[in-house]
């Protein structure tokens, strides 16, 4: 659950003699992303990524504070666009239809990021450090919906209701993104959106737009 990457690093045009070109977080990404596949996560240093860019260790760390985050991506951006979605939502749309809507529009990706994106999702659901720290992050996931749905049916994020949505929606939507990855045929979104109607039906595979 990973997206849009985009700061820039140096200046715009022509380079001056001896100037490296101007290196971005895209480029960093890339590189890892690249070595985590052929040599693994663990054995991929934050030295082999930097000079994979040319660039220094101290580069590496201004665009990304772990090796981890690399993986990640955007995350805590895709989690701001998420909460936005939900809190414009009209208030009378029903709160599955808000929370699918909004889950399938925050993970629609470019056809030049579906690669990456599967290789993000392979290390997510491989690598053991990954995997504990996949706990971190699916947390805030959780709480955004949590607090959503407390919005909508009262209480606390805290309560059973709004925790049981917010879980249930994360593990649908996990294993939407852990059988696209896989080779499913279907684009991204179709896969999300299935996932999400099935737990708003109650896994009813006969209602109107689950297959």
């Amino acid at each position: 659950m990973t997206g849009s990457l985009g700061l820039g690093e140096g200046t715009t045009g022509a380079v001056a003699r001896g100037r490296r070109p101007s290196t971005s977080r895209e480029d960093v990404a890339r590189a890892a992303l690249d070595l985590f596949a052929r040599q693994g996560f663990d054995e991929t240093t934050v030295d082999e990524i930097a000079a994979a860019v040319g660039v220094s260790r101290r580069t590496f760390f201004r665009y990304f504070d772990s090796k981890r985050d690399v993986v990640w991506g955007e995350f805590d951006d895709e989690l701001v666009r998420l909460r936005a979605l939900l809190a414009e939502a009209p208030a009378d749309r029903p709160m599955m239809d808000v929370l699918r809507w909004a889950v399938v529009t925050t993970n629609r990706f470019g056809a030049g990021e579906l690669e990456e994106l599967r290789t993000r999702i392979r290390l997510i659901g491989t690598v053991p450090s990954l995997i504990a720290h996949s706990a971190v992050m699916h947390d805030h996931w959780r709480a955004v919906v949590a607090s959503f749905v407390a919005g909508r049916v009262g209480g606390s994020p805290d309560d059973l209701y709004p925790q049981t949505v917010a879980h249930a929606a994360l593990g649908a939507s996990v294993a939407a993104f852990n059988h696209w990855a896989a080779g499913s045929p279907e684009e991204l979104t179709v896969e999300v959106d299935r996932a999400l109607r099935l737990l708003a039906t109650g896994f009813d595979e006969g209602s109107p737009g689950v297959r």
